[in-house]
């Protein structure tokens, strides 16, 4: 097997072994086929998608100022505390004022959420009223506002 250098030397010499100071040294080169396959798929890879990274279609959209998309989400917030009195935004109100200022808050915008802050000592039925109050002042969405658990939150 004289046929080129082997990675243990000439097989001519010593059987296969690497010999001591007349053997050849062993085989460095990198084979760099594996390269080059991966760099051809990334070069195909990148060719395909180039073109779909940019739209090749110049079209003038109309413009509209209707539904930005930078417009802030309005809401109210409503608390009750464990006595029962309510808050409208941190302000003490009764049911017949809330009410009111739920339906001047819907006839500002019917998309306006009702953040509900209730203790938890405030029965339930209670807060079913003032959802009731709500609902009936055209304002559908309620969010409860609850606290993280002291057991749950990151550290």
């Amino acid at each position: 097997m004289a046929f080129g250098r082997t990675s243990l030397g000439s097989s001519a010499a010593g059987g296969g072994r690497a010999t001591g100071a007349g053997g050849q040294r062993p085989l460095s080169d990198i084979n760099v086929t594996p390269l080059v396959d991966v760099m051809l798929v990334l070069l195909v890879i990148f060719i395909i998608t180039a073109p779909l990274m940019a739209s090749s279609i110049k079209l003038d959209l109309p413009q509209t100022d209707a539904g930005q998309p930078n417009d802030t989400p309005k809401f109210v917030g409503v608390s009750v505390d464990a006595a029962g009195k309510v808050f409208f935004n941190d302000q003490p109100v009764t049911d017949e004022q809330l009410a009111e200022r739920l339906q001047q808050a819907a006839a500002d915008s019917k998309d306006t959420e009702v953040q509900l802050r209730a203790d938890q000592t405030v029965p339930y039925g209670r807060v079913v009223a003032l959802m009731g109050i709500a609902n009936k002042a055209g304002l559908s969405r309620i969010g409860f506002v609850t606290e993280a658990d002291a057991a749950t939150q990151p550290r």
